[in-house]
């Protein structure tokens, strides 16, 4: 049995399939259509994207979503914030979704076939952005719920797009329309929806031609001050968040 066999099936929330060539593609979904994020997936991913880059036999990773939204839904339900144990358990798998998607030693590509209203971060840890029309990009959850945006977008939107217009992005909770985010240097090509993904393949395709060594050690290279950014910088931004919960946490049990 490859390793891949061992693990494609492995996950209610991802849709794996691989060519011959390696091209991986893992489509985030619930039931099928779009994804919407709960604590239970929050920790799924972590596991997910560490067995896609423990097969060595992945050569190229395209990352994308169902229905009409990469992520733009979420639901508490599998999360607790509001406890030491329970949030120490977020903090963790925080912590290990992006070095594990960084130790994904073979370029990325993500395809975004709709809204990123959550975990934008996910996604500007690819290589390649690829959006549709229909793509936006907004940091909406946290202000919702009150507490600080300190899981990773805190850290790459700066990175991507500028101090100052990152900053604004995040605390402004402001919508990027696919159009500005390709300004800003978010997303490479805006493409069509019905082709986005033959266009993801195609790039994918060409970059799997490479000798392997020579793609993976290029994703290596062109990831180590992300890699250095998110290994000094996800752990306090996450604790940061913790705190918050636990001041949103006692305002609640006042108002009860």
């Amino acid at each position: 049995m490859s390793k891949f066999e061992s693990y494609h099936n492995a996950f209610p929330n991802a849709r794996l399939t691989r060519k011959a060539n390696g091209v991986l593609e893992v489509a985030l979904h619930t039931d099928g259509g779009k994804l919407v994020f709960n604590g239970h997936t929050h920790e799924q991913f972590v596991e997910l994207f560490h067995q896609i880059g423990e097969d060595r036999d992945n050569r190229v990773v395209i990352l994308t979503g169902s229905g009409d939204a990469f992520m733009d839904s979420i639901d508490p339900e599998g999360f607790d914030f509001f406890s030491p144990i329970g949030y120490d358990k977020i903090l963790r798998e925080g912590r290990k979704v992006l070095s594990n998607i960084l130790d994904i030693e073979v370029p990325m590509i993500a395809a975004l076939n709709g809204p990123v209203l959550l975990h934008s971060e996910y996604a500007l840890l690819a290589d390649i952005i690829l959006a549709t029309p229909e793509t936006v990009f907004q940091d909406k959850p946290h202000f919702d719920f009150g507490i600080v945006p300190g899981d990773g977008v805190n850290l790459l939107w700066p990175e991507v797009i500028g101090s100052i217009r990152g900053r604004y992005f995040i605390l402004t909770r402001q919508v990027l329309d696919a159009e500005t985010a390709k300004d800003y240097g978010a997303v490479n090509e805006i493409i069509p929806a019905d082709q986005l993904l033959t266009r993801a393949h195609a790039l994918a395709d060409q970059i799997a031609a490479l000798p392997p060594l020579t793609s993976r050690y290029t994703r290596i290279a062109l990831t180590q001050k992300l890699r250095r950014i998110v290994d000094e910088g996800a752990g306090y931004g996450l604790a940061l968040e913790g705190i918050s919960a636990a001041e949103v946490a006692r305002q609640m049990a006042g108002q009860a």
